[in-house]
């Protein structure tokens, strides 16, 4: 019972962790894929003095949540990682482009179309490819044996996943937006309303569209979402998801700076609760369960003593910088020059 305990503990801290990069990294990543479409070298600048102090803190939580997940579930690195090594590793080098080319945008001159390609090209990259992650762990491998899982290196490259990959996308962008109309102000937030108005309606398709996709592509989850009682003790969760749309068109339509980004954290959370109950208790969809996959007891609480000194400090950190670092950024308060 107290291995069960910690375990537990321990997948509750890994998908903590891979929320908060989600929210917190997503933002600027969607900052990043809206460059393009910004012309004005002021309006850019701003855009990305709203994200200079921050950026480097957010992906933090990607590496908190890969290293609890390395020493507290070691046979999903053995097992489950090579089948995603492609996109995990476009990720990894998509970000490290962005990081890059965010350095040279403030110091280049002749070259910053490259670098403005680079930092936009990056952030788009990163964001499909953890859609392609997200998108193989719903749809699962089937109910084969986990020794089977070599021939499935390609199974993460899949219509439904594909799909996933872009519905990421737009949700990045309408954080990114809705972070834009919080943190900024004139022309540039204006156009940002506008863009959010029309990227949630994208984001509520995507939802509508693969929360119908999924019960085909894994009769588990069909199984889980649709049979008595389960379809009414889980209904709330769509309900409060399309009220919170409701709510966030509200937000954009009364111009309510603030509100926009917090709604959009919670659709989400919303999502991501959703995407726990069809999953759970799987790390290795339909063949490996958290308990399973788990350390020996030892090595989980000699890990769970260091994240209880770590944790407290990075939430402690992450809230103080946004503290910090609150209210509006314009082209006055200088910070990087684009």
């Amino acid at each position: 019972m107290e291995n069960h305990v910690i375990t537990f503990i321990l997948a509750a801290i890994v998908g903590f962790s891979i929320f908060m990069y989600v929210f917190l990294d997503g933002f600027d990543l969607g900052i990043g894929m809206m460059f393009p479409f910004i012309k004005n070298p002021q309006d850019r600048n701003v855009m990305l003095n709203t994200i200079v102090p921050i950026w480097d803190g957010n992906e933090t939580w990607l590496v908190l949540g890969g290293a609890t997940l390395y020493g507290a579930f070691p046979i999903v690195y053995s097992t489950l990682l090579p089948t995603l090594y492609l996109p995990l590793m476009v990720m990894l080098m998509s970000l490290v482009l962005r990081g890059v080319s965010f350095e040279f945008l403030f110091k280049a001159d002749k070259s910053k179309p490259i670098w403005n390609t680079c930092f936009s090209l990056g952030s788009l990259m990163a964001a499909f490819c953890q859609g392609l992650v997200l998108g193989t762990f719903v749809q699962g491998y089937g109910d084969g044996d986990v020794h089977t899982l070599s021939a499935h290196y390609y199974h993460w490259f899949t219509p439904f996943s594909v799909c996933t990959g872009f519905a990421v996308i737009s949700g990045y962008v309408l954080l990114g937006a809705n972070w834009l109309i919080g943190k900024t102000t004139g022309d540039l937030r204006a156009k940002m309303y506008r863009v959010a108005k029309c990227i949630m309606w994208v984001v509520a398709l995507f939802m509508v569209g693969l929360s119908l996709w999924t019960p085909f592509v894994d009769p588990d989850v069909q199984a889980r979402w649709f049979s008595l009682p389960n379809v009414f003790y889980l209904a709330p969760l769509p309900i409060i998801t399309g009220l919170t749309f409701i709510y966030l068109w509200h937000c954009l339509r009364k111009q309510q700076d603030a509100a926009p980004f917090k709604v959009s954290i919670l659709l989400f959370l919303l999502p991501y609760i959703g995407f726990g109950i069809s999953v759970w208790p799987y790390l290795i969809p339909r063949m490996v369960t958290v308990w399973d996959a788990a350390a020996p007891l030892k090595a989980q609480i000699f890990i769970l003593v260091g994240l209880a000194i770590l944790l407290p400090t990075l939430v402690g950190y992450t809230f103080y910088q946004y503290h910090v670092f609150k209210g509006k950024v314009t082209a006055a308060h200088g910070g990087g020059s684009y």
